[in-house]
């Protein structure tokens, strides 16, 4: 699991927050759970995720944020290469505006954030879901688009609302954990079935 530094106006970041909480709870005896802060720059984003892939030969890589406009844990189903014009924590922007050149406009997750969502809705957390299919244009959807990349397709996006607005961290990091274990036996449930992931 990754997850962003502060940035912009999130002195706290909610998704960091949130992530501590859940490693606090664990996802279970069976699953290794790896966290790992992620700065919020292109070229670090370019240098660490690969190294991440490698170290761990993760099963799912997911991915968590704060995104100021949501008021909702906000399942992202795809990732996209263009449009990054807005400059990072060190004034950086690609000149090329896209994470990799030549790459796929769109890569979609494996993982079928709908069902996701509804599974999740419908057990009684009392944390409301919903899914997306804009990440942002900024670092959020270039590190998904890059993990996307790396994983074929065996990565997830998850955005947090700001602290208190209106979740507590406990409640982001149930919200989490309930995402996750789903987003796991989906995954589990599909083994073997091809995906198409790419769209031009």
């Amino acid at each position: 699991m990754a997850r962003f530094e502060p940035f912009g106006e999130h002195a706290v970041n909610a998704s960091w927050v949130a992530v501590q909480e859940l490693q606090k709870l664990g996802l279970g005896h069976d699953i290794n759970l790896h966290v790992a802060e992620v700065p919020v720059e292109y070229q670090a984003v370019q240098s660490l995720l690969p190294s991440l892939w490698t170290q761990h030969l993760p099963q799912l890589v997911v991915h968590v944020g704060v995104s100021g406009m949501a008021t909702t844990v906000t399942l992202e189903q795809c990732g996209h290469n263009q449009g990054y014009m807005r400059p990072d924590n060190c004034s950086f922007c690609p000149k090329s505006c896209c994470c990799l050149e030549g790459g796929p406009d769109c890569i979609h997750s494996v993982i079928d954030m709908d069902a996701v969502c509804k599974r999740v809705n419908s057990s009684g957390l009392g944390v409301s879901v919903s899914v997306s299919k804009d990440a942002g244009r900024y670092l959020c959807d270039y590190t998904y688009y890059t993990s996307l990349f790396l994983g074929e397709g065996r990565s997830a996006f998850v955005h947090v609302p700001p602290l208190g607005k209106p979740y507590s961290a406990e409640q982001l990091a149930q919200a989490l954990r309930a995402v996750i274990l789903e987003m796991l036996e989906l995954m589990e449930h599909n083994k073997g079935k091809n995906h198409c992931l790419h769209d031009q």
